[in-house]
């Protein structure tokens, strides 16, 4: 799906169910486009909506400094910075501590989050690639083929419990039909950039494990 395509997919449904996961979604594929002042807008709103997305901050962060507003996005990296390590949210905190050093502001200093509750470990572990937790992995691969591998290897069933939530969202406001390759192909796109990760990456893993 080109830039433009999922501009309007998620610009329809913030109209349509403008939630934060809405909101976050559109804020991704403006700044994808380059259109950096509509994504900051986007991400305000989805932090609006819920001040604790931590990845949201981080997102946000990163398009103050594209449109070289440092000040601005350092307020918003000290506040996601501290949201994220309240959370235990690890791959968010660390990203923007590295945004921090990047425009040369210091990184707080903030408590350790209590171990997240989740439900115990009780056979093959996986650390999730999205929370940085370690968590019980998946019985099976969700799908065939590479992405499905990749899913397994490196998301918690937690994470994918988000997932199916979200992506039953997608489906029907898309109203998508799985019989349709486009519309399979759509309701991949947007769980490719929930979890984090490409095709691409995908195919790469698949074959170094073939290897």
């Amino acid at each position: 799906m080109d830039h433009q395509a999922r501009i309007e997919q998620w610009e329809k449904m913030t109209r349509e169910a403008p939630d934060d996961m809405a909101w976050f979604s559109l804020g991704s594929a403006y700044k994808d486009a380059g259109r950096f002042e509509d994504a900051d807008r986007a991400f305000a709103s989805a932090l609006e909506l819920n001040p604790g997305m931590s990845r949201a901050y981080q997102l946000q962060a990163q398009v103050l400094i594209q449109l070289n507003k440092t000040d601005r996005a350092a307020q918003v990296l000290l506040r996601g910075y501290t949201i994220a390590a309240e959370r235990g949210d690890v791959m968010p905190q660390r990203a923007m501590g590295a945004l921090l050093e990047k425009i040369g502001r210091p990184v707080p200093l903030v408590k350790a989050a209590a171990p997240k509750e989740s439900e115990p470990i009780t056979g093959d572990a996986v650390v999730d690639r999205k929370t940085g937790e370690r968590g019980n992995r998946l019985p099976d691969p969700p799908m065939r083929g590479p992405l499905g591998l990749f899913i397994y290897d490196h998301y918690n069933r937690e994470t994918w419990k988000q997932w199916i939530g979200q992506g039953t969202k997608v489906i029907n406001e898309l109203r998508l039909d799985f019989s349709n390759d486009a519309h399979q192909k759509t309701y991949e796109d947007n769980m490719l950039e929930w979890l984090g990760f490409t095709r691409e990456e995908a195919e790469e893993y698949a074959k170094s494990k073939k290897g």
